[in-house]
């Protein structure tokens, strides 16, 4: 059923996601949202009434309703935060392709508000960004972006001839900075800092040893600068031994999943003690399988709504399904082994942020990844509301995102309203009815 224009619906349904208007920063009446459950950060509590004030949850259960309030029957309904992706990518693909030339103004913004009417209001940008980014994120701050909010880490930083490989990621010489040593490094982490980032990524890793692994010589010069200026370091890394280095050189976040063996007790008391966070980001390897094991997602109208024509097409050819599925027996022993340790590192107080690396590729499948990563978080062993806590909350905090990620007072009624208790089956993520940014609706029921 969908929600009629007085309880929270615009007929948004099947309308093209590009047409979607971002929300105004001007004044509107106060909203009062009745009946719904609300998600607290731990469990669904109510039904109760949320009154939203120019644009901030003014007050949950409150004792007095302002005149000229506009009242929304939400009867039936749950009510999470929007979600943090704390790893993804902005206009990095288009279609079937990625690279350089895809990052322009208009497909930036159409990605990001994919991302928001998919329940994702802010979105980090890890790496792999054009020099148009910094102008985009500048916009997107003061609320002339429509879409997400974009926040990001510019190029990124990484080894000459090493990660991330110039030719597979069709990359230009402007997009990552290469230093050779730590006078370098700084001078790298400088100009990062000067355009305008959150946060600092590089790629730590070998690339499965065919190219030069960051020493910790390097890494190290990088953190003292990046924390000079108040900005924090991510590390890209496929294998335990280089998430060890990263951590001992004194990043503040592993950026992918553990893939390649069980952590140890050793590193996870080095995390612990270090405050090291973690971001897992299972379904990338997922990613490169699962079209081809279920092709059929494509006449699902949830996926449908992520996907574009181009890679319906190539998930739809059968030569190509048969030689994804040669090369994937490795990556489903990586997403066991990531889940392996997500469970364990959660269970250890490790702090979690929550990402997919969409729009890295064409396959990570923006919108779709992020809903499809809950469900991999579950099957690892978390509850529905543990995973549901890293979207939301835990990685707005990560990214100094304090106004954010809770159903609380003061904070921004960010919203998204599901037909479904995503507590009971995390798959009801996927029954968006609205979304809500800033105390204003911006997106309808996708499905």
């Amino acid at each position: 059923m969908h929600l009629t224009r007085r309880s929270l619906g615009l007929a948004l349904a099947g309308l093209p996601l590009a047409s979607l208007r971002p929300a105004q920063a001007q004044a509107s009446p106060p909203i009062l949202l009745e009946g719904a459950w609300l998600f607290d950060g731990q469990a669904m509590t109510g039904p109760a009434a949320l009154l939203i004030v120019d644009g901030r949850i003014h007050a949950i259960a409150p004792a007095s309703i302002p005149d000229g309030a506009q009242r929304l029957d939400l009867a039936g309904r749950y009510v999470i935060p929007a979600m943090t992706s704390a790893h993804s990518h902005v206009g990095h693909t288009s279609g079937a392709s990625l690279g350089r030339e895809n990052h322009t103004r208009e497909n930036a913004v159409a990605q990001l508000r994919r991302y928001q009417a998919f329940g994702i209001n802010a979105v980090n940008s890890l790496g792999l960004n054009a020099p148009l980014f910094h102008e985009l994120r500048a916009e997107s701050r003061t609320g002339r972006l429509p879409g997400a909010l974009l926040l990001g880490a510019g190029p990124g930083i990484g080894m000459p001839d090493g990660a991330p490989p110039v030719r597979v990621m069709n990359l230009a010489d402007d997009q990552v900075l290469r230093p050779r040593n730590a006078s370098d490094a700084e001078a790298a982490v400088a100009t990062h800092a000067d355009r305008g980032v959150d946060l600092i990524k590089i790629w730590a890793d070998g690339l499965n040893n065919s190219a030069p692994q960051m020493t910790g010589e390097l890494i190290s010069a990088i953190v003292r600068a990046a924390h000079a200026r108040n900005l924090r370091v991510a590390a890209h890394i496929f294998d335990l031994s280089q998430a060890r280095l990263s951590v001992e050189s004194g990043v503040d976040i592993i950026a992918h999943g553990i893939r390649d063996r069980e952590v140890d007790d050793a590193f996870v008391a080095m995390m612990r003690q270090r405050g090291t966070w973690y971001i897992p980001t299972i379904q990338i390897d997922e990613a490169e399988y699962i079209y081809a094991d279920q092709p059929e997602l494509t006449e699902d109208p949830f996926f449908r709504a992520a996907i574009n024509p181009e890679m319906t097409a190539r998930i739809k050819d059968a030569t190509w399904r048969a030689g994804q599925l040669e090369r994937a027996a490795p990556r489903r022993a990586a997403v066991r082994t990531n889940q392996a340790n997500l469970k364990k590192l959660h269970d250890a107080g490790i702090p979690i942020a929550f990402g997919t690396d969409s729009g890295g590729t064409p396959l990570r499948v923006q919108g779709f990844a992020e809903h499809r990563e809950l469900e991999l978080m579950v099957e690892a062993g978390l509850t529905p509301a543990q995973a549901l806590n890293i979207a939301t909350i835990r990685s707005s905090e990560l990214l100094g995102l304090n106004d954010r990620g809770a159903i609380r007072e003061g904070m921004r009624a960010d919203l998204v309203v599901l037909g479904g208790n995503p507590l009971e089956n995390i798959r009801n993520t996927r029954s968006i009815r609205s979304v809500m940014q800033n105390g204003q609706e911006v997106a309808g029921p996708i499905a």
